[in-house]
């Protein structure tokens, strides 16, 4: 029962990669970025403002936490993947998202002090090579020529915003502030950072082609799934909740292609499997480097 919670989290963030594509050109991204949040605190404040203002001691203690947060994960991230979503498919979006656990693994290796590990840096290596086949569209060498179009870059912004969020999530430990008053408050961070940009954009407004992608996103993608995740994280640890998210490629491949009509090239399943494996070598594979390294010499 508990692993259905990652799992169903995953499974409704993938079908909100493939609404972030089809809001393009549908709604501006700063709007439904915007009103997303709008919908989600106008739904859960009656319920939750209660409970947060009594307990608005501990979380003063914590303000400038969850502010960081908030702009994180809830503003710095979904906004690059709304941009993004301009200029890449839904199906690649759903690729590179997969490099968030190798991106906390080199912050907390690289900064943190944590030990690699065999499957890790082996990992890290097929991942990288995956995601390279996804963005170069099966011809890495094009990449030499042409770059990184600005979607795949985006979405990479939103990766490396989305690991931070995890690894300050697991490190700034509230136990007086209860999960759906940290979330709660993070939708209130989001909403007001974003009004200023909203109010000083184009808007498209709420109409019959874009109201049901604002539904989606404010109700499920904001509250549900995330909800679902911090609930995940509290019951399996970081770690072993993060490997559901080596579904989010297949996920997001299979939904829009349902939906949105995407056609799936031999590249993608490719380039696919091989982030998914690395991440489950890094995940899975604990040995340390060095020892790896001292046991294959000594076997030479």
């Amino acid at each position: 029962m508990q692993y259905l919670y990652p799992l169903l989290a995953v499974l409704i963030w993938s079908g909100n990669t493939v609404v972030s594509k089809q809001a393009a050109g549908a709604i501006a991204p700063i709007e439904i970025g915007f009103l997303r949040w709008v919908l989600a605190v106008l739904l859960v404040t009656p319920v939750l403002l209660p409970a947060v203002w009594r307990n608005r001691e501990a979380i003063r203690g914590h303000a400038g936490q969850i502010l960081v947060l908030g702009v994180l994960g809830m503003v710095v991230y979904q906004s690059c993947a709304y941009f993004a979503a301009a200029y890449t498919t839904a199906t690649h979006m759903g690729i590179i998202l997969t490099l968030s656990p190798l991106v906390v693994l080199g912050i907390c290796v690289g900064l943190l002090g944590q030990v690699l590990t065999a499957g890790g840096a082996i990992g890290s290596v097929l991942a990288f090579a995956g995601v390279v086949l996804v963005i170069s569209e099966g011809h890495p060498a094009s990449l030499l020529d042409q770059g990184i179009n600005r979607g795949d870059l985006l979405m990479l912004l939103a990766c490396l915003a989305y690991a931070a969020y995890n690894i300050l999530l697991k490190r700034w430990a509230m136990p007086r502030v209860p999960s759906w008053q940290l979330l709660y408050l993070q939708m209130v961070v989001a909403m007001f950072a974003q009004l200023p940009f909203y109010l000083a954009s184009p808007k498209v407004g709420l109409n019959a082609d874009n109201w049901y992608l604002v539904a989606y996103a404010g109700t499920m993608a904001s509250i549900v799934a995330t909800w679902m995740w911090m609930t995940a994280v509290a019951k399996l640890g970081p770690s072993r909740s993060i490997m559901f998210f080596n579904l989010t490629p297949l996920l997001t491949a299979l939904i829009a292609s349902a939906w949105a009509k995407e056609q799936l090239h031999s590249y993608l399943w490719i380039g696919g499997a091989m982030t998914i494996l690395g991440v489950l070598l890094a995940e899975l594979w604990k040995t340390p480097l060095r020892r790896a390294r001292d046991t294959a010499g000594r076997a030479a």
